[in-house]
């Protein structure tokens, strides 16, 4: 993949004031509208990706999910290209750990990794699945919609844990598999208050709460698609797991790779 703007790739050596700008000026440029052309069932998938082959030009959308592990004194980034049921390529970056962990500043910390595996990916990527948020971000600019926009690719950002906004229920509760709750922009967030920023999405569920339960995902717009086909996506892309497959893989990946 190329780097389309530069101006974004982050810096870990940026001050605080300067990344949160960096972002400020990253969400301009973002679109959170349908700009990709994907059908969701494009990209459907009916079991879990276990096999490998070669990249069909004429074939369905390619997929590539993005997942890091750390060192001690590394990021490590790992990218898996899936075309239908199968994965096509497999890329993985590194780049130095300059900074600890703040909410809100992840692709100052991971990003350089990201973009080197990226860079480093031949096929083309028709939607990039990233381990982290995108629109539901302080300023709208997590780490999904920084890396689409330094791509210029359609990308969505999957996280676990709901970083701002408001869901319009409470996630404490019991959900059946399928469900979606949208997440609301507050005054926290720099987007109009009300705004659907993303949804909490229930990939996975047990028939019986009184047994147990599965937490359901947060999913956003990073660049190029809009909140309601965010999740569509990522109900195609989840097969038999709670994780989409292509961050699953990469998951996998970037745990054998560190």
């Amino acid at each position: 993949m190329e780097v389309v703007r530069p101006e974004y790739v982050p810096d870990s050596a940026l001050s605080r004031e300067e990344m949160e700008a960096l972002q400020d000026d990253t969400a301009a440029d973002a679109v959170f509208a349908d700009d990709h052309g994907i059908d969701p069932d494009a990209i459907r998938l009916d079991d879990t990706v276990e096999s490998e082959g070669d990249y069909d030009p004429d074939g369905r959308p390619v997929v590539v999910g993005v997942d890091q592990a750390f060192t001690d004194d590394e990021s490590v980034s790992a990218v898996v290209a899936i075309q239908g049921d199968r994965v096509v390529e497999r890329a993985t970056g590194r780049a130095s750990l300059d900074l600890p962990y703040i909410p809100g500043l992840l692709a100052f910390r991971e990003g350089r990794s990201i973009v080197n595996a990226l860079e480093s990916l031949d096929a083309p990527a028709d939607l990039l699945v990233l381990d982290g948020s995108g629109r539901i971000h302080f300023r709208q600019a997590g780490i999904a919609t920084h890396v689409g926009v330094i791509f210029d690719a359609p990308a969505l950002g999957v996280a676990k844990n709901l970083l701002c906004g408001t869901p319009r229920r409470s996630l404490d509760e019991y959900y059946e598999e399928g469900t979606r709750i949208p997440i609301e922009a507050t005054d926290r967030v720099s987007a109009p208050a009300g705004t659907v920023i993303g949804h909490a999405y229930q990939s996975r569920q047990y028939p019986n709460p009184e047994t147990r339960h599965v937490n359901p995902l947060i999913v956003s717009p990073g660049h190029r698609v809009s909140a309601e086909t965010t999740v569509d996506f990522v109900e195609a892309l989840c097969a038999g797991y709670k994780l989409p497959e292509p961050t699953r893989l990469a998951d996998a990946d970037a745990d054998r790779v560190k």
